[in-house]
């Protein structure tokens, strides 16, 4: 139990990240066939960069102590900040579909939103827990939440990375009002939101035609609901034991971007609806572990961390399938441990060991 922090959530996280590996591997059979991505590229990617260095980090950051980070979450923070605005300089930044979110190094691209996601949590929790008699305080509350986290979202949206920003959007506002802040506060917060995306909306057509194809997924099957059709039939074909291990279809020309956002319906295809609920089962299991975890904290930091963290990677995964199942708008997020992307990858598994850190520690200071 010492080593691993907590056993239980140890062994969730490894069977989300093997059983990952196993499906993601198994969606690559479909662009390797199509020449759009080299072997070499998804092994540095996926494997050097998203499972080696992530696994290095979840080991160093399980053993640092967790509250010498407050300390430097605000360079942190700051650090994060400079990092994203990076994919906005020539000759740096990698733009793709018409959004600008990746910085190149040559033999791969990495994704400062994930390393943002990362420093907007470790500063707000050390915020809230300096601060927390003083949230009432409007100055100190509302104020330090607009500023902590409207400085990233304008630098996300600009990107534009709009799913980003609703993640980081939903857990700081949890983690807010969970760390004791008055509830006249939730209004104030929850209006500024929804006038927010309805300005998006209008703006942005692209949003619009999300929510459009959302509600009306069979009017362009061809066209904007190209993807979500193709989910929903790797998803449906897969019945209830699946196609077997290797065996989908859907993957080979015909679902787009499948070891990307739409990797878990190569999953469905492949095992099924047992092993698709299986798999929902475990992210289930990770958050309530995770908010376990939280609640069993030595100090209000530390809950708070793993709050924002746990929360972080488990909403992620949520709207990613729910999206393939078609019961929420699709937002191009990654499933968490499964989809490309080493830098995702690499900060999940980060984030994990500073988890496992707050629970080792737990005990001792009860």
């Amino acid at each position: 139990m010492k080593l691993a922090g907590d056993r239980l959530f140890a062994i969730i996280t490894l069977l989300l990240v093997s059983g990952g590996l196993a499906v993601f591997f198994s969606a690559s059979l479909g662009v390797l066939a199509s020449g759009t991505v080299s072997l070499s590229r998804i092994a540095i990617t996926q494997l050097v960069l998203g499972l080696v260095l992530g696994l290095g980090a979840l080991v160093a950051l399980r053993f640092t102590p967790y509250r010498q980070l407050s300390r430097y979450a605000f360079p942190v923070y700051v650090g994060t900040l400079l990092f994203t605005l990076l994919v906005f300089v020539p000759g740096i930044g990698a733009s793709a579909n018409g959004a600008s979110r990746w910085i190149d190094v040559r033999f791969t691209t990495i994704q400062p939103a994930e390393f943002l996601k990362f420093g907007v949590i470790l500063f707000f929790a050390a915020y809230l827990a300096k601060n927390q008699r003083r949230l009432s305080e409007w100055k100190v509350g509302l104020l330090g939440f607009a500023g902590i986290v409207g400085v990233p979202a304008v630098i996300l949206l600009a990107q534009p990375n709009t799913s980003t920003t609703f993640i980081v959007g939903v857990t700081c506002f949890l983690m807010y009002f969970l760390s004791g802040a008055p509830l006249r506060d939730f209004a104030i917060i929850i209006a500024i939101g929804v006038i927010g995306v309805g300005s998006l909306i209008a703006v942005r057509p692209y949003a619009l035609a999300r929510i459009t194809t959302f509600l009306h997924p069979a009017s362009d099957p061809t066209g904007a609901g190209y993807q979500i059709q193709q989910a929903l039939i790797a998803i449906g074909s897969g019945r209830v034991i699946g196609r077997g291990f290797g065996q989908g279809v859907q993957k080979f020309n015909y679902l787009p971007d499948p070891i990307g956002d739409s990797v878990f319906a190569t999953m469905g295809e492949e095992f099924g609806f047992i092993g698709s609920v299986l798999f929902v089962l475990l992210f289930v299991a990770f958050m309530l572990r995770g908010l376990a975890i939280a609640g069993q904290s030595a100090d209000l930091f530390g809950a708070l961390l793993v709050i924002g963290l746990t929360l972080t990677i488990s909403l992620s995964a949520f709207v990613n399938m729910g999206a393939m199942l078609g019961i929420l708008p699709l937002t191009g997020l990654p499933l968490p441990f499964v989809s490309h992307g080493g830098t995702a990858l690499m900060m999940a598994l980060a984030s994990v060991g500073l988890i496992l850190n707050v629970a080792a520690r737990r005990s001792k200071a009860r």
